[in-house]
């Protein structure tokens, strides 16, 4: 509608006014960076010898943004917000998509705001207008968002989260079935966790009907299980999860905690150890005071990853005080988060569009071409999806720690050594572990051992050879030995291990043990 035929509007005083005067401002300064961002770009990518060739291919049977957008009403900040859908879809972030990260990250930002904005505004127009930018921004910038029954994905998506509702979230298919199992024995049987669980896979071919049937035999108490199909959820020609030696195990995580219905998700690998219920995990502080809680890594490989380091400083120009606290990045040792564990309130809009992020990350194309290649699977699209979203997070407040069995080294030092990393919670008493109840499930030699880990040890010196295959150890520090309790329940767990390992062997000759939903080494 044009802005000199619009109906009069109520109760706008001197101070609406200047508030979406200010608006306006801000928004036409946003659009001035995202077309100098853009102008630059170009002018790079002609230089080194490109063409416009992929721009084409890429707008080829895409308009309909655009032409929704030309719906928008004109003036003030609707024409903003119109040039600025214009620019997203005249301009897109195809590939080298290493090069974009960070202006995807922008662009985020901008849609963030208009859905924020849209969220406390008591202006039915401007909510109107600002909704139906955010659906349109979402579609471009976000293939697999886009689905042929529907303009409105986002606001589809959103509609199938149960308000209030926590649940525990695993990603697993046919070859995970095994620690899958352990998993949801030792959560329900064992720690009484009442949570759903909601296991999520990427069609048949992922996870069979049989293995689903066989892994709803091992719930002895709480809600049954839930499945749930992503493929029917997101757009699943820009996946392609179970595409051969792409890491669609690792892929998938993302998107079954943007999938689930759950509004709080605890995403869970398939293969992790917890020691307390974790149900703790959503009254974490860090959780409660941002909405996403993630836990570090080893500090390992100093600086050993110049290549991976310098990509994040091009594409993070301002990090965050979260980030300017993490020692990957300020000290430069090579990974920061373990991803084994992973828990977003999606209530809050802006978790929701950082995690849209993360899902680009890891969409067929990007993962193949850049994030599989300078991280490992992943582990760091999770902290990198929210900060470029400009979101807040919170790591927990260690790095990690070790949990295993003490040694002695040649200098007469004492060490904990073992093939899994633990994790504290908010009391640094121990809460999770990576790796499953086997000693080391990575070794085709070890797939029958079971030992409970005796000793641990927390902010001391990492030791480990490159090869994910070799133990690890933490040297330095203090050995702390497991409670009588914790060993206690460690034991309960390998012997429910145990009987479900032999359940499974009758009803499924070979199982294997690798597809990237389990720790990363």
């Amino acid at each position: 509608m044009d802005s000199a035929h619009a109906p009069p509007r109520k109760r706008h005083g001197r101070h609406a006014r200047i508030i979406r005067a200010r608006r306006a401002v801000c928004l036409v300064v946003v659009l001035a960076l995202l077309l100098l961002a853009s102008f630059y770009a170009y002018y790079l990518h002609l230089s080194r010898g490109g063409d416009e060739s992929h721009i084409t291919s890429l707008l080829s049977g895409h308009t309909s943004a655009i032409e929704d957008a030309a719906a928008l009403p004109a003036g003030g900040t609707n024409a903003t917000i119109q040039n600025t859908l214009q620019h997203f879809h005249d301009h897109p972030l195809g590939p080298p998509f290493k090069d974009v990260f960070g202006a995807l990250g922008e662009r985020t930002r901008v849609v963030k705001d208009w859905l924020l904005t849209a969220e406390t505004s008591t202006d039915a127009a401007e909510t109107a207008v600002l909704t139906q930018a955010v659906e349109q921004a979402v579609m471009t910038l976000f293939p697999f968002m886009r689905r042929a029954a529907t303009t409105t994905p986002l606001a589809d998506l959103r509609g199938t989260f149960d308000v209030g509702s926590a649940g525990i979230v695993i990603a697993t298919g046919d070859r995970t079935v095994r620690f899958c199992a352990h998993v949801i024995a030792t959560l329900r049987s064992e720690l009484r966790s009442r949570l759903p669980i909601q296991i999520v896979y990427a069609g048949d071919a992922d996870l069979s009907a049989t293995n689903r049937d066989l892994l709803s035999q091992f719930v002895e108490f709480g809600p049954a299980l839930e499945f749930l199909d992503i493929e029917t959820i997101f757009d699943a020609s820009t996946l392609a999860f179970n595409a051969p030696a792409s890491g669609g195990g690792w892929a998938l995580k993302a998107f079954a905690a943007l999938g689930s219905r759950f509004e709080k998700v605890l995403l869970l690998d398939a293969d992790v150890v917890f020691l307390q219920q974790p149900e703790v995990l959503l009254t974490h502080p860090a959780f409660v005071h941002t909405g996403a809680l993630f836990f570090h890594d080893r500090l390992l490989w100093q600086h050993n990853s110049t290549a991976r380091h310098a990509w994040w400083r091009e594409q993070i120009t301002h990090p965050s005080a979260t980030l300017n606290r993490s020692l990957a990045w300020t000290e430069d040792y090579a990974e920061e988060q373990d991803s084994g564990v992973v828990v977003l309130d999606k209530s809050r809009a802006g978790v929701v569009m950082g995690l849209l992020h993360t899902c680009w990350q890891n969409v067929y194309d990007v993962r193949m071409e850049v994030t599989y290649k300078l991280t490992y699977g992943d582990k760091e699209t999770w902290w990198m999806g929210l900060e470029l979203a400009g979101v807040e997070y919170e790591f927990e407040k260690h790095y990690a720690a070790m949990v295993g069995w003490e040694e002695t080294d040649e200098e007469g030092r004492r060490k904990v050594c073992s093939f899994v990393i633990a994790h504290v919670d908010a009391d640094d008493k121990l809460l999770w572990y990576n790796g499953g109840l086997l000693k080391n499930k990575a070794q085709i030699f070890m797939t029958q051992e079971f030992e409970v880990p005796l000793n641990w040890m927390i902010d001391a010196e990492w030791e480990k050879e490159v090869g994910s295959l070799d133990m690890s150890c933490m040297v330095g520090g203090q050995v702390q030995n497991l409670t009588a309790a914790e060993v206690e329940i460690l034991s309960r767990f390998i012997d429910k291990a145990k009987q479900i390992d032999l359940q499974l062997l009758a009803a499924i000759p070979r199982v294997d043990t690798e597809d990237g939903r389990g720790s990363e080494g």
